[in-house]
Order: C-alpha cells, then structure tokens, then sequence
C-alpha cells in the first residue's frame, strides 16, 4: 500500500555560485522515508545534518536533486500540482514573527484564505475553527505583537489549519521558546494529531521526541534510525556518537542501571520512571 509520504533515495545539495568554480555542498545523500497518514514522526539531527531540508521536501520549497518525493501521490516536481502539494502540507518555522503578516490575530489567520479566494462565511468559519483548537479564540482581536512567543506560534499554526491541510511539518516550531511555550506548543501538536493530522516534527529536544509516536535520527545526510522513541533512545551510545543525547530521565535510568538498580533500559519518560522505581521500592 502506497505511503502518505513517500521520499524515494533522494539527494539534495545546495551550490553556491559566488564561488568561482561554484562549490557545491551536498546535504542530503540517498534518503529514503515512508510515512503514513495520521503518523507522528520527530525527526532529530545535529545542526548540517539535513532535517531541515528533508522539512523542505515535504511541500517543495525544496526539490529534490535525485529522487523523487510523493505526497498523496503527487510528485512535487509538477508544477502544476503545486497548489495541491502545499494544501496537503503546512509548513510552521522556527521563528513565528516570519510567518505574521497582520495587525491583528484574526486577520493574520485569514489571510492565506482571502488570498485564495475562500468565500467570507467559510473564512469566518475556518479561522474561528482554527483558533479554537490551537486554544487562542480569545486572543482573536489582539494585535500579534503583543503576545507571547508559546501564543506567536500557536496563531502561526492557526494560521495553517485554517488551510485544511492533511499534514504539519513543523521545523523546529519550540526553539525559541521558553518552557511554558514549549509546554503549550507540544500539547497542541498532540491534540492536532489525536485529530487526525499527520505531524512531522523537526525537533533538537530529546523529550519532545520521546512524545511522538517515531523517531527518525539523521547524520551527515543520511537516515540513521527509524523507530519507536524507547527502541531509537535505549541507543544511547549511538546517539551520542553523532551529538545527540536521550531524554533527562533515560539519562538519569541508564546511571541507575549503572550502579546495580534493576530498571529496565528504554524508560522515556518520567512517570514510567517513577512507577518502576515505586514498583523496587515495594519490593524492598
């Protein structure tokens, strides 16, 4: 059955033509990556290891050099179908001041749709809809400007649901926020993707990773590893070889086994931490 997804041995580089002879720095080398509608998938990598622009594939901001990537079926090299591909996927950045264009929250969510000729009612609609589910409705007469960045972001990712799409990658959408933001920006990904929404998450935080339903690690433009967060972290030597780290609490359980305690190696998180150590403790 036909992946949602289907990136086929793609190579990417980008050439910088100032040079004389132009220098040509190849990014991404043979990826091959299927994902399927509904999945959500955190893809980690150290700063040049391609994720970002493996994120740029997905809805052709990017092209691919050798290859091909397929989006519901759609190659994204057609021009024609390059509406399509961009309904279908909605891209949210790192920094959500590039992504506001208006004065005031409502209409920054409508603009994408008034360009595309929605009809008022249904925009109206739409971007209501939208800004429910991110949790900002309330804001919807405020100016931008004057929010937090974790509210930034949120009325950056209203402003690509109010397009409908099947699919959000978001490129790093937490590195620029505090805590707090973090925390509001990971449970509103989780509620998108309870919905239904295809997530791929561009992430350097391990414990965001852990909170997705797969793990893709990139180095040098290459694929890696590709499974669930507990098998992808309980390589931890692995990780750290190419600059990663795991999750805190996978640290903290990995030094316990260390010293003799009997835990098992794939804890991610920090309940399931504390319910076995309860669980030894009992015992005890």
């Amino acid at each position: 059955m036909a992946k949602f997804i289907d990136i086929n041995n793609v190579t990417f580089s980008y050439v910088n033509d100032y040079e004389d002879p132009p220098v040509k720095n190849t990014v991404l080398r043979g990826v091959s990556l299927g994902i399927d509608k509904g999945e959500f998938v955190a893809v980690l990598g150290h700063n040049g290891s391609g994720k970002s622009t493996l994120a740029k594939l997905l809805n052709a901001i990017n092209l691919p050099e050798t290859g091909e990537v397929l989006i519901n079926g759609i190659n994204t090299v057609d021009e024609s179908r390059l509406y399509d591909i961009r309904r279908t996927v909605g891209m949210v950045f790192q920094n959500p001041d590039n992504q506001i264009v208006a004065t005031v929250v409502e209409e920054d969510v409508a603009f994408a749709l008034e360009n595309i000729g929605v009809e008022p009612a249904e925009i109206r609609r739409r971007v209501d809809e939208a800004l429910k589910t991110v949790g900002m409705y309330s804001y919807r007469e405020h100016a931008p400007h004057k929010l937090s960045g974790g509210q930034k972001q949120r009325i950056a990712i209203a402003g690509v649901l109010a397009m409908k799409p099947d699919c959000i990658v978001m490129d790093e959408p937490t590195a620029m926020l505090d805590p707090i933001g973090r925390r509001e920006i990971m449970s509103t990904i989780k509620k998108l993707n309870a919905a239904g929404v295809t997530i791929i998450l561009i992430t350097h935080y391990m414990d965001e990773a852990a909170q997705a339903g797969r793990v893709v690690v990139m180095d040098d433009g290459r694929i890696i590893a590709d499974d669930t967060p507990k098998k992808v972290f309980s390589k931890a030597e692995m990780l750290k070889s190419v600059g990663l780290d795991v999750p805190n609490v996978t640290e903290l359980t990995h030094a316990l086994i260390a010293e003799g305690i009997d835990l098992p190696d794939d804890i991610i998180s920090e309940d399931e931490c504390v319910e076995r150590l309860y669980s030894l403790l009992k015992k005890g």
